[in-house]
């Protein structure tokens, strides 16, 4: 198979627009697959490296939350087929380390297509003048077509449309696992959410989802907690009312408070409303560096609990599947996370919308 053109949106450092170019492809090697890109999402983790908030290579396809069908696969590659929907994991886990060993997949330590593919061995991606182009989080999902780790492509229902099957590669999966996986969240248990933008909404369809009662959206946008109610949040409320809220709806706080924002003081008011032995479950990803203020003698004299969950604590071949079916039941309402769907050229307006705090997800259609 020759090499083919592509188009892709290449990060060239923080702070500088994307880059739209022309780039060379080259055919799937031994345990890769060739996706044709149907949708890609984009995140607010793509912002955050954008800005310069995070520190990631430059000369990498961006994007890492995307969904495509197969169109060729490499030596040694089996479980998959030409023409399946298979969503996109930014890291999948390699099952063999200490970790995937002890029954954390989602810490391993050595996941499969990650990193971002600028060594020799893996770079398919170069410009004209030969000069390579890696894929950010080893997938790089701004693209017309990608090479990636056959491990990575994980195939789901081919009923599922393509920009719902894309935001289940980081927003949803997050979201949803940190409620039923990270928190566990039980029938009949209290849940507070703070942050309604695409992974918030995707914690609240999920507590629903559980039986979890009552399930109160906090968020300063009020459209975001419109949509958060239409998720089926059974109270809303913007930062400056919720410790009241709280205090009336529950007996001393949450049993689940879920930070889906990715500040220090909704980290700390996260805290703040979760009940004594309840448990605080941060999602959202701060500024690299940043920290948050506890009183820790109330936090050991109360017996609380605080986790972290990162990706939702999920394993992408269990969980991507999983979650499209319960979005094909008709019980994850996740139409309500797409804002608007664009082109590779609507980037730039959609990271200026993010900082705006405008909608919830736009998704980049091929």
């Amino acid at each position: 198979m020759p090499a083919m053109n592509v188009l892709a949106a290449v990060f060239r450092g923080p702070r500088r627009p994307l880059s739209i170019e022309t780039l060379l492809l080259d055919p799937p090697g031994a345990g890769e697959v060739l996706v044709r890109m149907v949708a890609s999402g984009v995140c607010h983790s793509d912002l955050h490296v954008v800005d310069g908030e995070w520190a990631r290579p430059a000369d990498v396809a961006f994007g890492h939350e995307g969904a495509g069908v197969i169109e060729a696969l490499g030596p040694e590659v089996a479980g998959l087929a030409v023409g399946d929907l298979v969503v996109l994991a930014w890291t999948a886990p390699c099952a063999a380390c200490s970790v995937c060993r002890r029954g954390e997949p989602w810490l391993c330590v050595d996941p499969r297509g990650s990193g971002h593919r600028l060594s020799p061995q893996q770079v398919r991606l170069r410009r004209s003048d030969g000069s390579p182009v890696g894929a950010y989080s080893g997938i790089g999902t701004f693209a017309e077509r990608q090479v990636v780790a056959a491990k990575a492509a994980i195939r789901v229902d081919p009923r599922t449309p393509p920009v719902i099957a894309a935001l289940v590669g980081c927003a949803v999966t997050t979201g949803v696992g940190a409620v039923l996986n990270t928190a566990a969240v039980q029938a009949g248990e209290s849940v507070v959410v703070i942050g309604a933008g695409g992974v918030g909404l995707s914690s609240i369809m999920a507590a629903v989802m559980s039986g979890a009662h009552p399930v109160v959206a906090i968020d300063a946008v009020p459209a975001k907690l419109t949509l958060a109610q239409e998720a089926g949040a059974t109270h809303a409320a913007t930062p400056d009312r919720a410790p009241a809220l709280v205090a009336e709806l529950t007996e001393g706080g949450a049993d689940h408070v879920l930070e889906a924002i990715g500040l220090s003081e909704t980290v700390e008011l996260a805290i703040d409303l979760t009940r004594p032995g309840g448990t605080t479950t941060l999602v959202g990803m701060t500024p690299q560096g940043e920290r948050a203020s506890i009183d820790v003698y109330r936090f050991v004299e109360e017996g609380r609990r605080l986790l972290g969950s990162n990706y939702g604590s999920a394993v992408p071949s269990r969980d991507f599947p999983r979650i499209c079916d319960l979005y094909l039941d008709g019980r994850l309402p996740l139409d309500l996370l797409v804002t608007e769907r664009i082109g590779l050229d609507g980037l730039e307006e959609a990271f200026a919308a993010m900082r705006r705090r405008d909608g919830a997800r736009r998704v980049v259609v091929f």
